[in-house]
């Protein structure tokens, strides 16, 4: 057997398959499947995960870092939740993350996989649980994504790390003790409407699809586009476009960044698919506050 790697183990599950075959058939039960499992492979992609394996309608994936794993789980419950309903059926999935061991795909799991499938088992329709083991490994701002409670019910009786639920909620702070925290805020202005990338709100995503923060209608911007992380360190842009995002600030010079990331400094403004320096409704302006 190939020696064990420990990493951050993402489980999703699609649930309803057989309620949505009853009443839609066969066909397009599974293209909605389809559809849900698109946006939770990209949700993986995007923030550097790979796929493990697929057993039916179960997605196992791992990440490097547990970070990445919480903002991924993030991202796909908002994502399926923006599909719409199909004769009244809302498509759902059910995560479960962990930290732990994990074998090769053609090998048996391991039991960092074994446990997050546990979680996803045990999840809710709509609702990502994540170890006590992930939430000691989160940077400050990530940490705002979990519970403050562990969760409490008969399914997780017994297991040896305490669990919590998931979800982007203002304000939901984990007891482990933060790290030191930026205190300035990112003022994010796109047309009428103002943003804040900050302490309760670390992450921003911008695109064309409706369930992004910031949804950009110019067709130059890829469906999930950029998005902006509050760190230790300050505030960066990171891509995941296909036609790049262009950053002008203060000194005028005009950045494109393409599957890449870069700081913010700042005041400035972001073109999404298409050069800051166009006169554009959909520019993204930004300053630090």
């Amino acid at each position: 057997m190939s020696q064990r790697k420990n990493l951050c183990v993402l489980v999703v599950e699609v649930v309803g398959r057989q309620r949505l075959t009853e009443v839609l058939g066969s066909k397009e039960a599974k293209h909605a499947i389809d559809r849900c499992t698109h946006r939770v492979d990209r949700a993986i992609s995007a923030n550097g995960g790979e796929t493990l394996r697929v057993e039916g309608d179960r997605i196992c994936a791992v990440f490097e870092r547990c970070d990445a794993a919480i903002m991924a789980a993030c991202e796909m419950l908002d994502r399926v939740l923006c599909l719409p309903p199909l004769r009244g059926l809302r498509m759902t999935v059910r995560v479960g993350v962990h930290y732990g061991g994990v074998f090769p795909a053609d090998e048996p799991a391991g039991d960092g996989e074994l446990f997050a499938t546990r979680l996803s088992v045990a999840a809710r329709r709509g609702q990502a649980l994540a170890s006590g083991a992930v939430a000691m490994l989160l940077s400050a701002a990530t940490r705002h994504f979990v519970g403050t409670e562990p969760i409490q019910c008969p399914e997780l009786e017994g297991l040896e790390w305490p669990v919590f639920a998931l979800g982007r909620h203002a304000g939901m702070v984990t007891s482990i003790p933060p790290a030191i925290r930026v205190s300035q805020r990112l003022r994010i202005r796109h047309q009428q409407d103002v943003l804040f990338v900050e302490d309760q709100r670390p992450i921003l995503l911008f695109g064309r699809e409706l369930g992004n923060d910031v949804v950009i209608i110019d067709p130059r911007a890829s469906r999930q586009h950029v998005r902006i992380e509050r760190r230790r360190e300050g505030f960066f842009l990171v891509d995941q476009s296909t036609n790049g995002t262009f950053v002008v600030e203060e000194d005028g010079k005009e950045r494109c960044v393409k599957r890449n990331e870069v700081a913010l400094v700042g005041p400035g403004r972001i073109g999404c698919g298409f050069s800051a320096n166009e006169v554009e409704r959909d520019l993204v302006f930004f300053e630090i506050v």
